[in-house]
């Protein structure tokens, strides 16, 4: 992975899932809580998910090979569409059979270990939040001015805004937890508990949907964002290149780019100084945006209509 900054993302929440998901299972089988079993394996699904983004951050540094000359960087992208797969199937889809299932035969949290489930749900809301803050830290080291939702949906690099999503629904299904369990102790009807594990179901369907569509998206091949785009363009032109006719990019993975461009050049010029011209076009795009480039640059003349 070459962002160390979604590296030290990932590592965070996967040492905070993989630490919660023991707790709540723990739980689960002292209470017999729903929304804990829930709970537990949406923490496991993340750890897997974590997983995956460092599996894909791994595989997408394979060197370019004559089957994928553009070398590998897709695979991140892959990955972290699986992770959406992942977050669907097994965290939403069984969070709603568990409620389904709790609702069917509806029963209180009863005996000495009553208190079990809140004193992880608050350990959880605790760790996750340290998770969630360190992504947040890393994503600020790139973001800008940005705002958070308009990061997650222009960002290249998918493992950060995996993370911030993936933490969110953590702290957000925990809550829930919180609340369903709450009401079952104080009610002694079984159905709140459902209740949370179906809202955690919900939740984590919406968020598993939402990286679908993004990771769906980088797969079929997204151009370099606006800012690199318009500094790709200004750096174009110079002695020798009149003008850019138009300009194609494409995200070959998170930190590399595929420039393609035809340019006008002096109708009079020879061969060695337009080569020349587009060397130094060259120079200026790698010069102009902070990611690795392939460069193809086609002379051509302004042809204008009578």
């Amino acid at each position: 992975m070459s962002s160390s900054g979604g590296t030290k993302a990932v590592l965070a929440a996967l040492a905070a899932n993989l630490g919660i998901a023991v707790t709540k299972f723990v739980a689960y089988a002292l209470t017999g809580s729903s929304s804990m079993l829930a709970e537990a394996v949406h923490s496991v699904a993340d750890s897997g998910n974590q997983a995956l983004l460092l599996l894909g951050g791994k595989r997408a540094q394979r060197a370019a090979s004559p089957s994928h000359q553009f070398g590998y960087g897709r695979a991140r992208y892959v990955y972290a569409f699986i992770v959406s797969i992942v977050l669907f199937t097994l965290g939403g889809c069984f969070a709603l059979y568990e409620a389904w299932h709790k609702f069917s035969d509806p029963h209180p949290i009863e005996g000495r270990w009553w208190w079990v489930p809140l004193a992880v749900l608050g350990v959880g809301i605790v760790m996750e939040g340290f998770s969630f803050r360190t992504a947040i830290r890393e994503a600020n080291h790139v973001r800008g001015r940005k705002s958070f939702r308009r990061y997650i949906k222009e960002s290249r690099a998918p493992e950060i805004p995996v993370i911030l999503l993936e933490d969110l629904g953590a702290l957000t299904g925990l809550v829930l937890a919180l609340v369903g369990v709450s009401a079952t102790l104080v009610t002694h009807d079984g159905r709140w508990d459902a209740l949370g594990s179906a809202a955690i179901g919900v939740l984590l369907v919406i968020i598993a949907a939402f990286l679908a569509i993004e990771m769906n998206s980088m797969l079929l091949g997204e151009s370099a964002d606006p800012e690199h785009q318009r500094a790709i363009e200004a750096a174009i032109p110079g002695e020798g290149i009149v003008s850019v006719i138009h300009l194609r990019t494409l995200h070959l993975g998170p930190d590399e780019v595929l420039v393609a461009a035809k340019v006008e050049v002096e109708r009079d010029d020879d061969a060695a100084h337009v080569a020349a011209a587009i060397d130094a076009a060259e120079r200026r795009i790698r010069a102009a945006v902070p990611l690795e480039t392939r460069i193809y640059v086609e002379p051509d003349l302004r042809r204008h209509l009578a």
